[in-house]
């Protein structure tokens, strides 16, 4: 995969804002059109230039059967086609991972990856079943129901990360000491009036009303960062009777939307921002373990996109993750044997939030900012995925 590069700077993401709030009234598809006309006029790319593109989501809206061909459509291109993705959280890495093989196959040259979701006001389906009594379907809240219930388990989310907890011996103390470095890290982000998140965010960040017509609010970064401290954490309960993760040992549900453009190391350097920045997509891993154990995938996911890349932990410069839960990371540090307090520099979905496809776009390029911050080297973005799965991604930044 190291044929496949990313141009520097040619990726984009927005705050992300909490579960009912500034972003709850946009229409995922069309405020992720709107935000990347407005992105890639800023980086001076034309959307003639791409050959192929591809949408990420995970909570449909209307009008999603038309996917990215109606989205190309508003950002002014007719020609413009590619597949609509999901995959639950790892619709982002699996994304990336979708574009990338297009490429490398030669059916394009530059192609454009969107990911975009709001779990705000969750559509309510109704499955019609005429064999049913009285001819009565089904019907399905897709946000909270999903999070609520595996079908091919019974458990929701939490019970997942409980489960693994008890099996690994991970403490509420542990959860919380860990919980309050990944707040510190994020804290690092926002020095000097956000200065890293600026790197690949617009702020201030103006919000548009329903009809992209006015602005509605403006944010300055991310919505719903709650301030925590170790007093506060150590008041907190844990959700579950006689289990151990509280609601700061978890993330929360949020909307936004990402984008990134891929394409050949050639073109690459004409469409970077630095073209002394080289970025590589070097490999790919994915991974199921044992149901009802979805916080324990991220590990074997990261050893399989090791493996391929010929990579050991050791040899990584920086390591992001999708972390519902600080579960999650505690157990995987434990099987890379590496340290869990030097991964997620500058912060983590575990404190920005969880808006599902978008989340894994938005860790990669904090990866590759990272990286460029701290002078290249190979970088992991691994993170889990409803169904006791999980996807890892391996990319590198070195000077060209």
């Amino acid at each position: 995969m190291s044929n496949i590069a990313i141009p520097y700077g040619a990726y984009w993401s927005t705050p992300f804002a909490r579960w009912q709030g500034s972003f709850a009234h946009l229409h995922s598809l069309k405020f992720a059109a709107h935000v990347a006309k407005g992105a890639l006029q800023k980086r001076k790319l034309d959307v003639g230039v791409f050959d192929h593109a591809a949408l990420g989501l995970s909570v449909p809206q209307k009008g999603v059967f038309y996917g990215m061909p109606w989205l190309a459509a508003q950002l002014g291109s007719e020609s413009l086609t590619g597949p609509t993705i999901s995959q639950a959280c790892a619709t982002g890495v699996r994304l990336i991972q979708s574009v990338a093989s297009t490429l490398r196959e030669g059916d394009a040259t530059v192609a454009l990856a969107l990911a975009a979701d709001r779990v705000s006001n969750g559509p309510h389906i109704y499955y019609p079943a005429p064999d049913g009594p009285g001819g009565t379907g089904e019907h399905e809240n897709w946000v909270l129901d999903n999070f609520n219930c595996d079908p091919n388990t019974g458990f929701n989310m939490l019970k997942t990360a409980e489960n693994v907890a008890a099996e690994h011996g991970l403490t509420t103390q542990q959860q919380n000491e860990l919980t309050l470095v990944r707040y510190q890290q994020y804290e690092e982000a926002l020095k000097d009036d956000s200065a890293f998140l600026k790197r690949f965010m617009d702020l201030p960040f103006s919000v548009p009303d329903s009809r992209f017509k006015r602005e509605k609010a403006v944010l300055q970064g991310d919505e719903g960062i709650f301030p925590t401290s170790a007093e506060g954490l150590a008041k907190l309960k844990p959700v579950m009777e006689g289990g151990t993760v509280t609601f700061g040992g978890q993330t929360h549900p949020a909307d936004g939307n990402a984008g990134m453009v891929l394409t050949t190391p050639e073109r690459a350097a004409e469409l970077s921002r630095d073209r002394k920045v080289g970025i590589r997509v070097v490999s790919f891993g994915q991974s199921r373990v044992q149901a009802g154990f979805m916080p324990a995938a991220p590990g074997p996911a990261a050893q399989r996109a090791l493996a391929a890349a010929g990579l050991k932990a050791g040899d990584l410069a920086a390591i992001k993750t999708h972390n519902p839960f600080i579960v999650n990371d505690l157990l995987m540090s434990r099987e890379l044997g590496i340290d869990a307090r030097k991964m997620n520099r500058f912060g983590c979905s575990l404190v920005w939030g969880h808006p599902q496809a978008p989340m894994g776009i938005r860790g990669v390029i904090e990866l590759i900012e990272e990286l460029v911050l701290t002078g290249g080297g190979y970088g992991l973005f691994v993170g889990c995925a409803a169904g006791d799965s999980a996807m890892a991604v391996v990319v590198k930044v070195q000077d060209e």
